[in-house]
């Protein structure tokens, strides 16, 4: 059976894919595997060349695309000819009556899970132990697999290692912090997080504000989504938030198969 490591880029990803690399888990993986969204923060990507001159196996990346471009594009039905958006991620709605709702999510299994799947399926034969970088205070994302040729293997969670523990291996062996893995507008950011990228990358928050009055601009288009679209369950745009680290909990529990922000 093929090992083959899904890297997030994140922490706990990045973490066994040098202890992998190192020896420390075993067998060494065929080769790790990204998933680009083509949306992630410029530290990611700088991470990422980093991460693969370090790795003694292949690191491939391969993508579906610019989810960023997917989301905005104003599609017109050929049945109907009405315009309409895809419902890509789980933006919060208000609604003019001042209800609420959110939009579904399919970002995680059109532009993580589906691109790894389609470029590992050449291994079908021979089977596929899928290396997840989850940590134990993240095991509610633990998921079997629903392809019958791919077994997850949780490595991290087997040492009993926690993100913390992570970012203590990665210091006692002299290797940078990584980054925080996920889109810069995701809207399970935490205020932690909302708080860390205005900080530290402004120039990917201020993309995320960009793209929250892209996204608005793009519900008008469509004449017939009435509701406007938000990054924060608070329902007001990002540059007008204090984030208090209160009123938006981390909601990456949420994600499926841990994809995304490991």
């Amino acid at each position: 059976m093929k090992n083959i490591l899904s890297l997030g880029a994140g922490v706990q990803s990045s973490t066994l894919a040098l202890m992998a690399s190192l020896g420390e888990v075993a067998p060494k993986p065929d080769f790790a595997i990204f998933a680009d969204t083509q949306a992630e923060p410029e530290s990611v990507y700088q991470w990422l060349d980093w991460l693969e001159g370090q790795l003694t196996f292949p690191l491939i990346r391969v993508t579906t695309g610019n989810l960023t471009e997917s989301i905005l594009r104003v599609r017109t039905s050929k049945k109907t000819n009405l315009k309409y958006l895809k419902q890509e991620i789980p933006a919060y709605i208000l609604n003019p009556n001042g209800t609420k709702g959110q939009m579904w999510r399919q970002c995680t299994s059109r532009f993580k899970v589906d691109p790894i799947q389609k470029y590992c399926k050449q291994f079908k034969k021979e089977g596929i132990v899928m290396w997840m970088g989850i940590s134990t205070d993240e095991a509610q994302r633990m998921k079997d697999s629903r392809k019958f040729w791919i077994e997850h293997r949780y490595p991290l969670i087997e040492m009993g290692i926690s993100r913390e523990d992570c970012l203590t291996w990665m210091a006692d062996n002299n290797y940078p912090k990584p980054p925080r893995s996920a889109c810069v507008y995701c809207p399970y950011h935490s205020d932690k997080e909302w708080t860390r990228l205005k900080n530290e990358e402004p120039a990917e928050f201020a993309r995320a504000i960009k793209f929250e009055k892209d996204l608005q601009a793009a519900f008008i288009a469509t004449e017939r989504l009435e509701g406007k679209p938000f990054l924060h369950n608070s329902r007001k745009n990002l540059d007008t938030i204090t984030f208090t680290h209160e009123d938006q909990i981390d909601l990456f529990g949420n994600e499926c198969e841990g994809m995304c922000g490991v």
